[in-house]
């Protein structure tokens, strides 16, 4: 029954759009989120509207952990191949915590620990209070909407992290990814370089578990997109 439960947390919502809910699904060995000295990550230890990190599903690869004060719902996308999916909706307590892939689907621009160009930023005029923005090209998406482009030129929304909430332990593990993964292109452009700062393969599974750290911690710079 807790595994159902688990299961349930991450899938039930998209449930709702039955069309599309077994588009470019991609499993992925179940990582546990933990800190830094390898307790589980609690969901309530997310600060609402403040991006965390942690790598999956691949060492090399970053991921943006947030939470919203709402609930966030699942929602119908389309990927840069014109397939059809259901990004997921929320997980947690209240069913608002997201993840995303943190590369951007555009010039392929992610978190490194000496800077970063793509981050969560505040949201100008009309746009959500949350927006995901690559300073590299002005491409914007929307968190709260599945990560779905709302300007710049972005070809697809990011990615979606399928993450499981466990209720009893208030645990959260990572299980897989949903919509355009950006993967064969983030390492054939960064190969040579992520495998001088990393020492180890490019396609090295994240493990049995991933720390998770506030994302303002995990870059040295972090450009704020302003000229």
């Amino acid at each position: 029954m807790r595994q159902a439960a688990c299961v349930a947390g991450a899938w039930v919502a998209s449930t709702a759009l039955p069309v599309v809910a077994a588009g470019n699904v991609e499993r992925y060995p179940r990582s546990l989120l933990v800190d830094k000295f390898g307790s589980p990550w609690l969901a309530r230890q997310l600060k609402v509207g403040e991006a965390f990190l942690f790598n999956y599903p691949y060492t090399v690869s970053p991921v943006f952990l947030i939470a919203f004060e709402r609930e966030v719902k699942p929602v119908e996308l389309v990927a840069e191949d014109k397939q059809r999916y259901a990004a997921p909706g929320g997980v947690g307590p209240n069913k608002s915590i997201v993840a995303f892939s943190a590369i951007c689907a555009h010039k392929l621009m992610y978190p490194t620990p000496a800077i970063s160009f793509i981050g969560l930023r505040s949201g100008d005029g009309a746009e959500p209070a949350h927006v995901i923005h690559c300073c590299g090209d002005n491409s914007r998406y929307d968190p709260l909407q599945g990560a779905r482009v709302i300007a710049g030129p972005a070809p697809q929304p990011l990615a979606a992290v399928l993450l499981e909430w466990d209720a009893a332990s208030d645990q959260l593990h990572a299980v897989g990814t949903r919509g355009g993964e950006m993967f064969n292109a983030f390492f054939d452009k960064y190969a040579m370089k992520l495998e001088l700062e990393t020492g180890s393969g490019l396609r090295k599974p994240s493990g049995a578990s991933v720390v998770v750290q506030p994302a303002a911690s995990y870059s040295k710079q972090w450009r704020s997109c302003k000229a």
